[in-house]
């Protein structure tokens, strides 16, 4: 069987006849084909590329064997079962929350079948143990909103200082040491920050302040908010790392300084990631457990003093959940009352993180 190259003489191929070998597919081929009658006798491995060049120029796209057309049922396939499993995983999670919500709303609706919710609201005792019963449920938050306004107020300093000076003051290297060694204290478990405030800054406090009782809000808060700390600064960091370095630069070239330059413009710009994991951080205060239950004590108490004992709210769960409350009774879903209490303080504080950052987040190309 001939090839394309019988019957050529000496010279060569040109335009003309590589359109009649590739019709309009030669477009964009080049192939070195100058060749004499000696070169042809040595030509065979050309001859067979060109064959299978030409067999895959003028196969048909549309036919199932077409090399243009390459099987993939079995890619197809994979996709299909990655894409259950990832939606069986989404799912999971979504029916867990929704699960929880109707937990919490169902024995909620129980509670407040034998408890008017006008009680609920406005007593000022919280006494659901005790035989005349009282459901002021603001005596929980006030102790809630007092531990988490320390902490916030001790935590919200230190984690914005340490995260502008790590994105803007410390090296390359000195942030790659110092970030890990603080996101540490995240991993510290509660319990063990809750002894630490109950041994010894309490015993600490009290050489400073004379009339701190042995449990109290004050170690409690402060404590909580070197808790919280980490989440402050390595969120806020990452926020403020985030920000162009067209904008520093554009400061600086106005004449600014390095000071006049973090002030005016790199806090700004990052303020929507700042104020997110403020909120985070508040959020994980009110939902924080052992710290408080520990070190700030177990009675309820209306009022903001910090040198006394008070109970918040996840302390109060804990309280009932250690198994004396009959299951089935009222102070037994008072747990759930509490804890539908605990969920819309974090939804609304959730919700307003969400906005403002939508509202505030800046856009750079």
């Amino acid at each position: 069987m001939g090839t394309p190259l019988d019957g050529v003489g000496q010279g060569s191929f040109g335009d003309r006849q590589l359109d009649g070998l590739f019709g309009d597919r030669a477009v964009g081929l080049y192939i070195p084909v100058s060749f004499n009658r000696f070169d042809l006798d040595h030509a065979q491995p050309f001859a067979q590329t060109y064959s299978l060049l030409s067999s895959f120029m003028n196969s048909d796209p549309t036919h199932p064997d077409s090399l243009w057309s390459p099987n993939r049922q079995a890619s197809k396939l994979s996709e299909a079962i990655v894409r259950f499993i990832f939606g069986a995983f989404a799912l999971v999670s979504v029916l867990t929350t929704l699960g929880i919500v109707a937990t919490l709303v169902f024995e909620t609706f129980e509670f407040f079948q034998e408890v008017p919710i006008w009680n609920f609201l406005t007593d000022t005792k919280w006494t659901p143990l005790f035989k005349s019963a009282q459901f002021g449920i603001f005596v929980l938050i006030s102790a809630t909103l007092l531990t988490s306004t320390i902490a916030v107020a001790v935590a919200l300093p230190l984690g914005l200082f340490a995260a502008i000076c790590l994105s803007e003051y410390a090296t390359p290297k000195t942030r790659q040491i110092i970030k890990p060694l603080l996101e540490v204290l995240a991993g510290i478990p509660s319990v063990v920050f809750g002894y630490f405030a109950l041994l010894f800054v309490t015993p600490l406090l009290q050489k400073i302040v004379p009339n701190l009782q042995g449990f109290n809000a004050l170690s409690a808060g402060l404590v909580l908010g070197i808790s919280i700390t980490p989440l402050i600064a390595s969120l806020s960091e990452d926020a403020i790392y985030a920000v162009p370095r067209s904008l520093r630069d554009g400061s600086y070239a106005l004449g600014a300084t390095k000071r006049e330059t973090i002030v005016s413009v790199v806090l700004p710009a990052a303020l929507s990631g700042i104020v997110s994991s403020v909120i985070l951080a508040v959020s994980r205060a009110i939902g924080e457990t052992m710290i408080v239950t520990l070190a700030a004590g177990q009675n309820p108490t209306l009022g903001l003093n910090p040198f006394v004992p008070i109970m918040t709210m996840t302390a109060f769960i804990v309280q009932v959940s250690l198994g004396d409350t009959p299951a089935g009774s009222l102070a037994f879903k008072t747990i759930f009352a509490v804890g539908m209490t605990l969920f819309l303080l974090t939804l609304v504080l959730n919700v307003f993180s969400f906005w403002f950052v939508r509202r505030f987040r800046e856009k750079y190309d």
